[in-house]
């Protein structure tokens, strides 16, 4: 079984920062790929950014230049969101998910002023 399990959400003004962590344990055998998505009320889950097995990297247009994602040298299984420039649209419940397989519960971030 794995375990996902999020952290670092909270309130930030607009355009302040946050980091969210992310950290798989339990059964995990293989550099897999992590994934951060997000919910805001009313809308459907969206891919935020995403670092392949190999290293690859992908954001989400309305991400980019602002987010970075990053996996923990020491620590392969486990990512980082920093998020910068936020604004109130990125609030939301924030998802991550490992191997495409196992989510975590989510945390909230709340941008507003």
């Amino acid at each position: 079984q794995v375990q996902v399990v999020e952290s670092g959400g909270g309130l930030v003004q607009p355009g302040g920062s946050l980091r969210l962590s992310c950290v798989a344990s339990g059964a995990v055998f293989t550099i897999a790929s992590m994934v951060w998505y997000r919910q805001a009320p009313g809308k459907e889950r969206e891919l935020v950014a995403r670092v392949s097995g190999g290293g690859s990297i992908n954001y989400a247009d309305a991400v980019k230049g602002r987010f970075t994602i990053s996996r923990d040298n020491n620590a392969k299984n486990t990512v980082y969101l920093q998020m910068s420039s936020l604004k109130p649209e990125d609030t939301a419940v924030y998802y991550c998910n490992y191997a495409n397989v196992y989510w975590g519960q989510g945390t909230q971030v709340t941008v507003s002023s």
